[in-house]
Order: C-alpha cells, then structure tokens, then sequence
C-alpha cells in the first residue's frame, strides 16, 4: 500500500509547534543565509507575500503587516519529519 500525505505549510507549522503564540499569524520562513522565502503558510500567502521571493523585496511589507518572519531550522524539520512518518507508519 502506498500514500502519498502533504504536511500544509511544513516548515511554517513546524515553527508554530514549538512557539504557539504564532498559530494563526503570517508567518514565513526563509533560507539558510535569511535570503529568499522558502516556506509560507497561508495567512502570509493571503497577504500577497510570495514564495520563492527574495526577502530584502518584502522585508518592508512583512513588517508593515506584522508577519513572523523564522530564520530555517532543519534539524526541527528533520526531526518533526521523522516523528511524523513513525506514527503515519503505525496505520500502515
């Protein structure tokens, strides 16, 4: 059997799991040297805050309208990652 599951927003939501004051706010994550948008969930997405973008191009718009900005964590990311797939694993 197989399945293929999508995480929303991974690296967003990962954030939020370890800072709850962030759940239901803008947020984006960006990349290794803070340089571009890597991850956004979508109340940052509904603001018109793109994906990809360069982050000096938005800086001044995620600050006007308050968005979390999170520099990446990928050890977080592996770990919650891994978690996941072990309790997914359980019902397969």
């Amino acid at each position: 059997m197989f399945a293929l599951i999508d995480a929303n927003s991974f690296y967003t939501s990962c954030e939020a799991v370890f800072d709850p004051s962030i759940r239901g706010k803008p947020t984006i994550v960006l990349t290794n040297n803070d340089g571009c948008i890597c991850a956004i969930n979508r109340q940052a997405k509904n603001l018109g805050i793109a994906k990809f973008a360069a982050y000096f191009k938005v800086k001044q718009q995620c600050e006007q309208a308050g968005v979390i900005v999170r520099s990446s964590n990928y050890e977080l990311y592996s770990d919650l990652s891994t978690k996941m797939i072990q309790i997914i694993s359980q019902f397969g």
